[in-house]
């Protein structure tokens, strides 16, 4: 990098099916933890209408607003775009590029469950999410 080259500020693109649940969770945790420090995307294999409802609620308790957010199509720019792609569950469908770090968190979907059920889903994802600021950022 040349002497005045501002350092490229990392990308993180988080995909699961639905983009629903586990995907926006994730990336809202991210953006809270990280701030503008990472660039944050979501998506999803085939992406439903609307952010579950009930995800929404679990993580406006955490001081996240996803009420706002909406399912994504995964796009293989998005993915272009990203240094870390972390699946959830989508399985194939996630295109693959030289260079890029892949990461699988094997997590419980959220759809159909209780807000009591997703919680412990959230607390996880949040630890995850957390240990890869750290990771990436150094």
């Amino acid at each position: 990098m040349a002497a005045n080259e501002e350092p490229r500020t990392p990308e993180v693109l988080f995909v699961c099916v639905h983009n629903a649940g586990r995907s926006q969770m994730a990336a809202g945790l991210l953006a809270k933890h990280a701030g503008e420090r990472i660039v944050v995307r979501s998506a999803g294999s085939a992406p439903t209408d609307e952010v579950n409802p009930a995800v929404v609620a679990v993580m406006a308790e955490v001081g996240v607003d996803l009420s706002h957010e909406f399912p994504k199509p995964l796009t293989t720019e998005a993915v272009e775009a990203s240094d870390v792609v972390i699946t959830m569950g989508c399985g194939d469908a996630c295109p693959i590029f030289p260079g890029k770090r892949y990461l699988d968190w094997d997590l419980t979907d959220p759809s159909g469950l209780s807000l009591e059920e997703i919680r412990p889903i959230r607390d996880e994802i949040d630890r995850r999410v957390r240990t890869l600021v750290a990771d990436v950022l150094g």
